[in-house]
């Protein structure tokens, strides 16, 4: 049985990677985002939404991928990472992203709050890399990308405060 100390630290890390502390959740970010705004780029922007989502849903899976499969492959940087289109190609490219990115915190939060996940212990098949450093990550870079796609709305007038 965990400690209260481990019981409260994977409580916190779940939080965390919903973005619960933060401004803005990945919800609010994501959901609703007006269908004609998913490929705009305001002048200065270097990505659009659909880029953002989708480089979020790649980096989070590849994350949860290397925590949990002996048998990860990384794809190659940067190209893998980003999609080389705007705007997606449908309305129902868009909604699996958005699924996807769900699931995958979804399932990072049930491998946190597992007290039988050890946080602590190296990846066997990493180079040192830990089940918590990849929580850690995995939090903050949605965290960047989500502030991103925030300012992304304000720009393109599609954010209520």
């Amino acid at each position: 049985m965990a400690n209260p100390e481990d019981r409260a630290l994977r409580a916190q890390l779940v939080e965390y990677l919903r973005g619960e502390s933060a401004h803005a959740s990945l919800k609010s970010a994501i959901d609703d985002f007006p269908e004609k705004l998913r490929g705009a780029k305001p002048k200065g922007s270097p990505h659009s939404a659909w880029q953002l989502l989708e480089h979020i849903r790649i980096a989070l899976h590849d994350l949860y991928e290397f925590s949990t499969n002996s048998h990860y492959v990384a794809p190659k940087w940067p190209d893998d990472y980003w999609p080389k289109e705007d705007a997606p190609p449908s309305t129902a490219a868009w909604d699996a992203s958005v699924r996807a990115v769900k699931k995958d915190i979804a399932d990072f939060e049930k491998l946190t709050g597992d007290p039988e996940s050890n946080l602590y212990a190296s990846i066997p098949w990493g180079n040192g890399q830990t089940l918590l450093r990849e929580v850690l990550v995995a939090g903050q870079h949605t965290s960047y990308h989500l502030g991103q796609l925030v300012q992304l709305r304000r720009e393109l007038g599609a954010w209520k405060e």
